[in-house]
């Protein structure tokens, strides 16, 4: 799912993108909210789209 990548080695990471983090983070829940709603439907990050979403 979302940010998820397996190594050479068989090591799974999850990769956040710092913007993501942001909007997640902002004071104004509407748009905090709308972008997480976006997200939740995603297999693949798509900033562009959440990036929308979150300015509604």
């Amino acid at each position: 799912m979302c940010g998820w990548l397996k190594d050479q080695f068989g090591v799974s990471w999850q990769i956040i993108p710092e913007s993501l983090t942001e909007m997640v983070n902002d004071s104004n829940p509407e748009k905090s909210e709308r972008m997480m709603k976006a997200l939740l439907q995603m297999k693949k990050i798509d900033i562009k789209t959440l990036e929308q979403a979150y300015q509604g």
